[in-house]
């Protein structure tokens, strides 16, 4: 919300400085994001008039000009290149040593083509008024008398610009009156009286009907609609002063009729529309859209209807999108002389719901979403009608009204002790009156031992319980009343904090980020294709109020934000990528439905051991034995051992079928997948691939078991181990990961390790349906050298656990 200086003084009367206005506007809460004080870049500018104009003897497009900068003072002499410096002419001057913010140069004594320049006459591009550069600025002829005077002055620009951040509770302050009226109640000024409006409801009635069409459970839509015809009205611009705070704050003008209802907008936080009545084909209605239904808007673009959006419309369809924008159709213009000025109330979900599907972000969108005073219908529609009078003339109509403003009249039931006992300020019961009536509420004192009654003002719709009525007697107070009281602090060392869980979350990431794994913060919430691809997108996790289409769904795992992050990467020409990310996830909407989890994506050549090209050998692309290696990693730094789990090959839709693998505790418990994303997958997204992939389920993780205070003994072993290998013919269906169990379970207490080394097909072996595994047997004596005998009883150990397990046969 921007205003300037001078605007905010329109509504209050202060004499306090623009350092104590920035400090307590940010103390009461809406904080000052910036100050654009113009006398800091323009204050050494001034007027100067060219008393005198030759030609440079030395360039033809140079001249030679002689400016007065000060009354009675010699004129200086300075080097001009703008075609239309001419002799008479009043425009600007900066003298040495000033700093022009267009063209970033602070301006020294030098000479020009032999001829020394004492300062320069500038254009609006230079000083950033306008992108006009094509010469240097042209006063009017009467500002000469002002020859001297600082710029900034004498054209009315010394208005610094306020910007300030307001949270979305606060619609009131949408407008610069409601901002005077928290900087009043703090004790910074006054609030000046409402201003008194001339006659603005006429002797005839208005000749464009307005009617609400909508059904019961629709009708708050638009439950008030109100209009006024304004006729033989004189369009043009607006005056100068209105202009340059439209401007201030970002706003272009227009014309008298648009520039008045953008004035009022800002002023009052009451958005407001004109139409050109002439343009209108009947009565004005007020309807949900039908789909099919288009309009042009007054930026241009046109734009599709649909029945979930409230349009204003007459006989030939949609006009414009309530409370959003209107069309370009129906607008005014300069030719306009009949005008129908609107004032409604719109709601504010359904105007936040509808600027979201077409992209508009206007400033009626901006206040109509946060909640207008429902009460200033018809005030909002008389100010605009007073102030179109005042500047384009005509002769109002009498106002219509289609429906009524849901105006609700809160009452509180207020202890004053409630003060203190929430926030601890001592705050007595006359300020506490003082700045609730300050503030607009009305309060009805309840006599000994009970509490006041506080009717809560309409454009507060933030209000609705004592508590809210503490926050702003505390807010108004000032937050550097409460006393600072530090927390009691026990003795000794204090106790551990963190959850088993949050402890977990830890290791986690530290565990990923030492795998070369960059952690990734991602949105929970993602487009609901997206989350139909991960076995999402039900309609339980549908936003009832998604901040955008896009963004409609909340996740149910972390790997489509993940692959998102990778495409985003690919597209901007990085192509090795490794990531990871920790956060929550959804299965539903039921108790136990969000989960835990741990997920991770590399992409290219993104392995652990590092990646890219090389030129002692070509990298290989990362696979599903590296997201196998991750989770492994992972599982164990959380003391989880990975190899008492079973590797099913039941990965869900999204993994690559032969490429993948689930990680079980028994039948129903799924510690992790992992593996190769489909192709399919990555086609839906537009990412390249291969992509390896994993998700570990945090909370299916087994309980860590409580550690004893006891150490377990050293163990030590100064006996050298046995490696053995064994290859194995078995059917081409069975898993290594059932071989490898096998023979770790052979001899629980000798065999140390299991790995497997060789996986052959085909060839020599010429068997159909068959395959060789080979696996490395290490043996771990602990009180003997092992003998020969004692190998070979080992290894048929070995080999009969094999074949038991999988049917295999030793390869001979």
């Amino acid at each position: 919300m921007k205003f300037t200086l001078s605007w905010l003084k329109d509504h209050l009367d202060t004499n306090a400085s623009l350092t104590e206005l920035e400090a307590k506007l940010s103390a009461i809460g809406l904080e000052v994001e910036g100050i654009d004080d113009p006398a800091e870049k323009l204050g050494a500018f001034k007027v100067a008039r060219i008393v005198e104009a030759r030609r440079h003897p030395d360039a033809d497009k140079l001249q030679i000009v002689m400016v007065e900068i000060e009354k009675g003072a010699p004129p200086v002499e300075v080097v001009c290149g703008a075609p239309n410096a001419r002799t008479g002419l009043v425009g600007v001057f900066a003298p040495l040593g000033t700093y022009i913010p267009g063209s970033d140069i602070t301006l020294v004594k030098k000479p020009v083509r032999g001829v020394v320049s004492n300062g320069m006459m500038c254009s609006a591009a230079e000083l950033e008024l306008s992108d006009e550069s094509a010469g240097i600025i042209e006063l009017p002829e009467d500002m000469a008398a002002r020859v001297g005077e600082a710029y900034i002055d004498a054209a009315g620009l010394n208005d610094p610009v306020i910007d300030v951040s307001l949270t979305p509770n606060r619609p009131d302050c949408t407008g610069v009156r409601g901002i005077a009226r928290d900087l009043a109640a703090a004790g910074l000024g006054t609030l000046k009286p409402e201003p008194t409006l001339g006659a603005v409801e006429g002797d005839f009635d208005c000749p464009v009907d307005v009617k609400l069409e909508f059904s019961a459970d629709t009708a708050d839509a638009c439950p008030a609609f109100a209009a006024r015809y304004v006729r033989g009205v004189k369009n043009g611009p607006s005056p100068e002063w209105m202009q340059q705070r439209l401007r201030a704050v970002g706003l272009r003008p227009i014309n008298a009729l648009v520039d008045v209802t953008n004035y009022i907008s800002q002023d009052r936080g009451r958005p407001l529309h004109v139409y050109d009545a002439d343009k209108l084909n009947g009565a004005i209605v007020a309807r949900l859209g039908k789909a099919g239904e288009k309009f042009l808007g007054l930026d241009g673009k046109e734009y599709a209807v649909d029945d979930t959006m409230c349009v204003i419309a007459d006989a030939n369809g949609p006009l414009g999108f309530g409370g959003i924008m209107g069309g370009e159709d129906s607008g005014s213009t300069e030719a306009t002389v009949n005008v129908l000025i609107e004032s409604a109330y719109f709601d504010p979900a359904r105007t936040a719901a509808t600027g979201r599907k077409t992209g508009l972000v206007t400033d009626a969108r901006y206040r109509f979403e946060r909640g207008v005073d429902p009460a200033s219908v018809l005030p909002g529609l008389d100010l605009a009608t007073d102030m179109i009078l005042k500047l384009a003339g005509g002769k109002p109509s009498k106002h219509r009204m289609a429906g009524t403003p849901p105006v609700e009249q809160r009452v509180i039931a207020f202890d004053y002790a409630r003060v203190a006992k929430l926030s601890g300020i001592d705050v007595s019961d006359a300020e506490i009156t003082r700045i609730l009536e300050a503030l607009g509420c009305t309060v009805a004192q309840g006599g000994k031992g009970k509490p006041a009654q506080v009717t809560v003002p309409t454009w507060r719709p933030d209000i609705h319980g004592a508590a809210d009525l503490v926050e702003e007697v505390v807010r108004i107070a000032g937050l550097d009343r409460v006393p600072s009281t530090p927390l009691p602090r026990p003795e000794g060392i204090a106790k551990p904090v963190l959850t088993e869980r949050q402890k977990r979350a830890r290791r986690a990431r530290r565990a990923l980020a030492a795998r070369g794994l960059t952690e990734a913060i991602t949105w929970s919430f993602l487009p609901e294709d997206d989350a139909k691809l991960f076995g999402g997108g039900d309609a339980a996790l549908h936003l009832a109020n998604p901040i955008s289409v896009e963004m409609s769904v909340m996740r149910p795992g972390l790997l489509p934000g993940l692959i998102s992050a990778l495409g985003r990467n690919q597209n901007r020409g990085v192509h090795d990528v490794a990531l990871f990310e920790l956060g929550q996830a959804y299965r539903g909407d039921a108790e136990g439905d969000q989960y835990l989890s741990a997920s991770g994506v590399r992409s290219g050549t993104a392995k652990a051991a590092g990646g890219g090209r090389n030129w002692d050998g070509a990298a290989k692309a990362v696979d599903v034995f590296d997201a196998k290696s991750d989770v492994f990693a992972l599982l164990a730094s959380l003391n989880v051992d990975p190899t008492k789990a079973q590797v099913t090959r039941d990965a869900p839709a999204w993994y690559h079928p032969g490429r993948s693998g689930t990680l079980r505790l028994g039948p129903k418990t799924v510690l992790a997948h992992f593996g190769e994303l489909h192709p399919a997958t990555l086609k839906a997204l537009d990412v390249d691939g291969p992509v390896a992939a994993f998700e570990v389920f945090i909370d299916a993780l087994p309980a860590q078991k409580a550690k004893g205070r006891t150490k377990p003994r050293l163990e030590m072993n100064d006996l050298q181990a046995v490696r053995r290998d064994f290859a194995f013919v078995l059917d081409k269906d069975v898993a290594a990961g059932d071989v490898v169990r096998a023979a770790v379970g052979a001899d629980k207490a000798l065999i140390q390790d299991v790995s497997v080394f060789d996986v052959f097909e085909g060839g020599a072996l010429e068997k159909e349906g068959k395959k060789s595994i080979g696996i490395e047997v290490v043996l771990q004596p602990t009180s003997e050298t092992l003998t020969d005998k004692d190998i070979e009883a080992v290894s048929q150990k070995i080999t009969a656990a094999v074949k038991k397990a999988t049917g295999g046969e030793i390869r001979s």
